[in-house]
């Protein structure tokens, strides 16, 4: 920008290389609003080239700001979307920040796709300390296993053994790229990726049963089935983790699958039947 309001005080004063000199940062950015204060202070020192400099003063403004207009600044999206939400959510509601700072108490343990169109807490109007909340790829629950998946294990062990929460979701949704790379693995396992087909083999219980249950399905149809497969399976794991089988058992702990459409607008929600009792002894 610095470089522009120089280049523009050489094109206006052409035959008067001390304005230049004058306005030289000897290769230092400077700020628009630092090189508008010099160049008003230059000005009134020079009036001379007033009205010449006020003119490509203007349009060089308005050419800046339709170029600033086009561009994405995320510091700014962030200190913005912040002040947004502390003035009109954090600010109007102190009995339950207040709360929360005391701690947490979510009736859900919800597990969503990481995919930027599916947030939870906005799909669900969830409000702050309602939802524990793991996204990953594909929505994806992985069975126990004390050495792998450790970051999924954790969370479901905080939630259930210290949280105390009452409902697992494990949400699914249309589109899902985590569940077309799933349904595209070669059948040989092979793999193109470091870690995303490995993560999605999770699911391929579910694309077995889909491949099998609907042979005669186009492709784009049989991810829209495992998408929801996918979910089921994801249940399944669930209760390989003792503490959710005794929870549930117990009565204190409910699993339950769901499917959000972003396409047509729709959410379908289901209970799985494990057929699991308590012990006789």
């Amino acid at each position: 920008m610095a470089g522009k309001f120089k280049n523009c005080i050489t094109l206006c004063c052409a035959g008067k290389p001390s304005v230049v000199e004058d306005m030289a940062t000897n290769g230092k950015p400077v700020h628009i609003d630092d090189a508008i204060d010099k160049l008003k202070k230059l000005l009134s020192e020079k009036n001379d080239l007033q009205v010449v400099a006020a003119a490509k003063i203007k349009e060089l403004t308005a050419e800046l700001e339709v170029a600033n207009a086009g561009e994405f600044n995320p510091v700014e999206r962030i200190r913005d979307g912040f002040a947004r939400f502390k003035k009109e959510k954090y600010e109007t509601n102190p009995t339950l920040y207040g709360e929360l700072a005391k701690g947490q108490s979510p009736k859900f343990l919800v597990f969503a796709c990481s995919d930027s169109r599916v947030c939870p807490s906005h799909i669900l109007d969830f409000q702050p300390g309602e939802a524990f909340v793991v996204r990953n790829i594909a929505n994806m629950v992985p069975p126990f296993d004390t050495i792998k998946h450790s970051g999924a294990g954790a969370a479901i062990e905080y939630a259930v053994l210290h949280l105390k929460v009452e409902n697992i979701v494990v949400i699914g949704h249309s589109c899902c790229g985590g569940i077309k790379g799933l349904m595209s693995i070669p059948d040989d396992g092979a793999t193109a990726s470091e870690f995303i087909e490995q993560w999605v083999k999770i699911g391929l219980p579910a694309k077995s049963k889909v491949k099998t249950d609907y042979s005669d399905l186009e492709h784009s149809d049989l991810c829209t089935k495992c998408e929801k497969e996918a979910v089921n399976v994801s249940l399944g794991n669930l209760l390989t983790y003792p503490f959710v089988r005794e929870a549930v058992v117990n009565k204190k702990l409910s699993l339950k699958g769901a499917h959000y459409d972003f396409v047509n607008g729709s959410f379908d929600l289901w209970n799985l039947d494990f057929g699991i009792s308590s012990s006789l002894i």
